[in-house]
C-alpha cells in the first residue's frame, strides 16, 4: 500500500482501467470467478444468450436474460468509483476505460469514462433511432417495441459486435498518454479489450485483481485484493 500510495502521489496522469470486479463490492456479479454469471446453470450459455445472434433470433428469451441479470439499477459506487472521482476532481485522472455496462462510474461523478462494452443507460429503436431509458427496459414486458413499432435494442456490445471506433480510440490515446496505468478487477481474458494495455508507454502498471492475470509477471506491482478495498486505503 506505501508503494502505490506512493506511484498515486508522484504521478500526474493516471488512467484507470477496470473490469467486472470493480463492481462487485457494489453488489453486482462478475463473469469468469467461480460465483460468476459465466459459471451458473442456464439451458442455454449466457455467452450465447449475449450474442448478436441470439439477440435477433431469440429476442423475447434474451430480453427475459438481460432484465433478470444485466439490469442493476439499483446498485449504488463503491469505495473504487467515488476514490476515481477524487482523483479526477484533483487533476490527477485522466481518465477511466471500463469494460462494464453498469453506469456505475458516471453516477459517482465520473465524467471521461470511456465504456468499451457500451451503457445499459443508452437504448434505441433500430427502426428510427428514438432512445429510451434502462427504466423503460427494465418495466417492459415481452420484447420491447419503440411508438413506432421498431424493436429497441440496448447499446451495449454483444458478442459478434464490433466496439465503437470512437470510443476505442478515445481509451487507446489516453492509455497511450499515461504515466501510471492502474489495471483492475479484470482477469484480461476479454479481447479485443485486453490487447489495449499494449498503447501503454509509461513507466508504472498496477495491476489490482483478486486473482491472477496474464500480466501479473510485467507489471511493477500486483495485489490480489478486492478493489474497493485497496483504493479506499489510499
Amino acid at each position: 500500500m506505501a508503494t502505490l500510495k506512493e506511484l498515486v502521489e508522484r504521478s500526474e496522469r493516471i488512467v484507470f482501467f477496470g473490469g467486472a470486479g470493480v463492481s462487485t463490492e457494489s453488489g453486482i456479479p462478475d463473469f469468469r470467478s467461480k460465483d460468476g454469471l459465466y459459471n451458473q446453470k442456464y439451458s442455454v450459455p449466457p455467452e450465447v444468450m449475449l450474442s448478436d445472434t441470439y439477440f435477433y433470433s431469440h429476442t423475447e428469451d434474451f430480453y427475459r436474460f438481460y432484465r433478470d441479470k444485466m439490469l442493476p439499477l439499483d446498485a449504488q459506487p463503491n469505495a473504487a468509483h467515488r476514490k476515481l472521482v477524487e482523483w479526477e476532481q484533483a487533476g490527477k485522472l485522466l481518465a477511466v476505460v471500463t469494460q462494464n455496462i453498469d453506469g456505475l462510474h458516471q453516477k459517482a461523478g465520473s465524467r471521461r469514462v470511456f465504456e468499451l462494452h457500451g451503457s445499459i443507460y443508452r437504448n434505441y429503436c433500430l427502426s428510427c433511432g428514438k432512445s429510451y431509458t434502462a427504466e423503460y427496459i427494465k418495466e417492459s414486458k415481452g420484447v420491447p417495441r419503440c411508438s413506432c413499432g421498431g424493436l429497441i435494442k440496448p447499446d451495449v456490445v454483444l458478442y459478434g459486435e464490433q466496439l465503437n471506433d470512437a470510443t476505442v480510440m478515445g481509451a487507446i490515446r489516453a492509455i497511450s498518454n499515461a504515466d501510471l496505468l492502474i489495471v483492475a478487477g479484470t482477469s484480461l481474458s476479454v479481447y479485443p479489450a485486453a490487447s489495449f494495455l499494449d498503447y501503454f508507454r509509461g513507466e508504472h502498471l498496477v495491476l489490482i485483481n483478486r486473482d491472477a492475470t496474464p500480466l501479473d509477471g510485467e507489471a511493477e506491482l500486483c495485489i490480489h485484493e478486492k478493489v474497493g478495498e485497496v483504493l479506499s486505503k489510499l
